[in-house]
């Protein structure tokens, strides 16, 4: 009897050393992130002030309104005009540079709060999240708050998939009750969307978008290998991800143009939902086989901790192995990325809505930085800057009606906006480095933004971001 008792007493302390550890470890990580605090930002507690002499571009339109005045008040756009009269307004002077609305990336996925400062830092002033966990319900409400500075913050569901579709970070749906129960579960818990994956039935399918729609919730579709690709053009599927998928379902794996002609024609027949390319992420692919250090690199030190040592490192090493056994994988992922802009461009030949997404977040591909990358990739498919640029503005706040107050430089719009030095619609590269950035109104300088990206650079949160995932496992799974 005392054996047994010692042994328990020696599980209770263990068990308190491990609860009281992981207290030491959140505290540590949430004093290690203060500096996205507002209190703690001299420069953005007003949201306040009046911006003179400013090229705006509005992107509601094709054009420049030349030397501008808009005044921003309470972080909501009031008027601009040529001349405005504000008593007891701070003040200031554009020098003539050009005012834009922040970037809106669509398909990222986060891992810790020092995302958010990167994503600021590279002009997104709103971020997708597709793939939903408890921590991101978490830190919808800090920055619904106001109480961290960060982009505008929207978050899916967890991945819905099929019973055949295994994996930790899956949610196996086994009948459509099950499905139905989810999507309420959901909804009721705060997540902004659905995100539908691989291996979804039609019958589950149906039942997921029956009750997204009485549930008043948009669905964000992965194409499901279950289902005919033309099946998630539906009213309630607001987006469709990934030009791969389209390789990798109705063309089978091969680069055939008749087949994706059949597909173009499906997208002209419905004018329902966006898409999202996310051709970044594959091409990082190609950066992988072609780069034996990509792990080493500088720009990955931007990544989370845990992602870099799980992911990425598996990532590298699934290619890297690839590329040992059949060295033409390198040209083979070459030519799909190259087949990837003829999509985009036939696509932009019968005008389906483009919305700018990276995947982000995941193997090497960095929160914020890769933004101006996809965009490269627009524009070798055709679009001119105003059209790549709609992409992550005006036509991605068109997706979802709870995103409709940003997007464009208007009255009654959310000051979500970028200061930059030239014109965006002559260079996209001008907006890789804002000198100012505006949040709902609250102003960050580019020195404050350099600071977030110091901030996040080789951060030390692999323990933390392993409990977050771990929680996810155990509440969601």
């Amino acid at each position: 009897m005392r054996i047994i008792k010692r042994i328990l007493k020696f599980i209770a302390i263990l068990i308190g050393i491990l609860l009281i550890t992981m207290v030491i470890i959140i505290f540590v990580d949430n004093q290690s992130t203060n500096y996205l605090k507002v209190e703690n930002n001299e420069f953005a507690k007003s949201n306040s002030y009046l911006i003179t002499n400013v090229n705006v571009v509005p992107m509601n339109q094709d054009t420049i309104l030349v030397n501008k005045m808009v005044y921003i008040k309470d972080g909501i756009i009031k008027n601009i005009a040529d001349n405005i009269e504000v008593k007891d307004i701070k003040i200031i002077d554009a020098e003539n540079k050009y005012l834009t609305p922040g970037l809106i990336d669509m398909h990222v996925h986060i891992w810790d709060k020092y995302e958010l400062g990167l994503y600021l830092s590279n002009g997104v002033t709103s971020i997708r999240n597709l793939w939903g966990m408890p921590m991101h319900l978490r830190l919808k409400e800090d920055v619904n708050n106001d109480e961290i500075i960060s982009p505008i913050f929207f978050t899916t569901s967890p991945k819905l998939t099929g019973p055949e579709f295994l994996g930790d970070d899956n949610l196996q749906l086994v009948n459509p009750s099950d499905a139905k129960e989810k999507v309420i579960s959901y909804k009721k818990r705060g997540y902004d969307f659905i995100k539908t994956f691989y291996g979804l039935t039609e019958d589950i399918f149906d039942a997921i978008i029956e009750q997204a729609k009485i549930s008043d919730m948009d669905i964000v579709a992965h194409p499901s290998q279950k289902v005919p690709y033309s099946y998630h053009f539906n009213p309630q599927i607001k987006s469709i991800e990934h030009a791969e998928d389209i390789i990798q379902q109705p063309l089978n794996y091969t680069l055939d143009t008749l087949k994706l002609k059949e597909v173009i024609n499906d997208f002209a027949k419905s004018k329902h939902s966006s898409f999202s390319p996310t051709l970044t992420v594959y091409n990082n692919i190609y950066q992988m086989l072609i780069d034996d250090n990509i792990l080493e690199s500088e720009r990955l030190q931007f990544m989370n901790p845990l992602i870099k040592k799980v992911d990425s490192k598996a990532e590298f090493e699934r290619w890297s192995t690839a590329k040992l056994n059949d060295s033409s994988v390198v040209n083979a992922i070459k030519k799909q990325h190259d087949f990837h802009i003829k999509i985009i461009k036939k696509l932009h030949e019968i005008d389906v809505t483009f919305i700018c997404g990276t995947d982000a977040g995941i193997g090497v591909t960095i929160p914020g930085f890769s933004i101006h990358q996809e965009f490269s990739f627009y524009k070798e498919a055709g679009l001119s800057n105003y059209e790549v640029l709609k992409t992550a503005t005006v036509n991605a706040s068109k997706t979802h009606s709870i995103m409709n107050e940003m997007g464009t430089i208007e009255i009654g719009k959310i000051a979500n906006l970028l200061l930059i030095d030239d014109n965006p619609l002559l260079d996209l590269s001008v907006l890789q480095n804002p000198s100012t950035v505006f949040i709902k109104g609250r102003k960050l300088n580019r020195e404050t933004l350099d600071n977030f990206e110091k901030q996040a650079k080789n951060r030390n949160n692999l323990i933390i971001s392993a409990l977050r995932y771990v929680e996810f496992l155990i509440v969601e799974k």
